[in-house]
């Protein structure tokens, strides 16, 4: 056990960055690109747009100051659990974890892949836009995803786009032709056909690297949040999308949570990770983090129970969270 304190960073200040481009009307054919406590365990079982900015990428590709609190380490092989005092700590934790994965994949390969979902994980990142990371991090190098979307235009409360847009995005000076969104114009079979396309493009270009042993996409990493029910990216519970294996990409459309239309990345697709981040706040979601790490019980396995990287898996609780392990 041990205790450790560390200085808060700088407060929020505007970054430099290019604006964002207006997005230009779109045929129905193209898209957008546009603790702390440490547990170490083994892995178990859209169309009127205005302000936003982002770039085309065509169909026609073939393709703080806070306290840490007292740790203590129990060791296991892949999966990694951290328990924060506060979601603030969490959230200057998730910082740093962030940006070391920044800093060594743009020094390997020259690019950094970045898979965000929508909901609370956005508001985690906001250590991110303040210092040092605002001027640190090689912002042109990121090319940033999304792991599942709402089939709704992009400026609309739903979307998890806007949700980025006005939490993060708009605060980076990420290129705007490296953030890849959906192309809302399509239904949502042609929305995830249309993403799926534009990944393999991607990989076809060497943006996105391979998993050496299944040839799927393999993201740098992967910051998802997670449902009070177990629901990860789109992934419901007892949903037959948890067996999906031959696509990257696909579709629902009678989601047990509204909006009912969305997209969403497949298990075979999360898991061929480097890296994901499992982040997760509140008690209300106490239940399934008591399931898939703890000995807690349910009726069926949990889609966060899927998740299982080749790579590591980091699991950032607040205290409220990991209040039944």
């Amino acid at each position: 056990m041990a205790s450790s304190s560390q200085t808060l960073f700088a407060p929020l200040r505007t970054p430099k960055r290019t604006s964002p481009i207006p997005l230009p009307l779109r045929s129905p054919s193209s898209w957008i690109p546009v603790t702390n406590r440490s547990i170490l365990s083994s892995a178990p079982p859209n169309h009127s747009i205005s302000a936003i900015g982002v770039t085309h990428c065509s169909k026609r590709f073939s393709c703080l100051k806070t306290k840490a609190s007292t740790s203590a380490n129990m060791a296991t092989e892949k999966k990694k659990v951290q328990v924060f005092d506060s979601e603030e700590a969490l959230s200057v934790s998730l910082a740093k974890y962030t940006a070391d994965l920044s800093e060594k994949f743009v020094k390997q390969k020259g690019s950094f892949t970045v898979v965000v979902s929508g909901g609370s994980l956005i508001k985690s990142l906001r250590k991110l836009v303040e210092a040092p990371y605002i001027d640190s991090i090689d912002w042109a190098k990121w090319h940033m995803f999304w792991v599942d979307e709402r089939v709704v235009p992009k400026d609309h409360p739903d979307s998890n786009y806007l949700l980025a847009f006005d939490g993060f995005l708009s605060k980076v000076p990420i290129p705007p032709g490296n953030v890849y969104a959906i192309n809302d114009a399509l239904s949502a079979e042609g929305a995830a056909e249309d993403y799926e396309t534009c990944i393999k493009h991607l990989v076809h270009n060497g943006i996105i690297a391979t998993s050496e042993t299944t040839g799927i996409p393999k993201f740098d990493v992967m910051l998802l949040g997670m449902g009070p029910d177990g629901h990860v990216a789109s992934l419901f519970p007892g949903h037959p999308l948890l067996e999906e294996k031959n696509k990257w990409v696909t579709f629902i459309k009678e989601s047990p949570k509204p909006p009912p239309e969305r997209i969403t990345f497949t298990f075979p697709v999360i898991n061929a990770s480097a890296n994901i981040a499992l982040v997760v706040a509140g008690a209300g979601k106490a239940h399934p983090v008591h399931v898939s790490l703890g000995n807690g019980q349910h009726s069926e396995v949990l889609p966060v129970q899927l998740v299982s990287p080749e790579g590591d898996l980091t699991w950032f609780l607040d205290k409220d969270a990991a209040s039944k392990l």
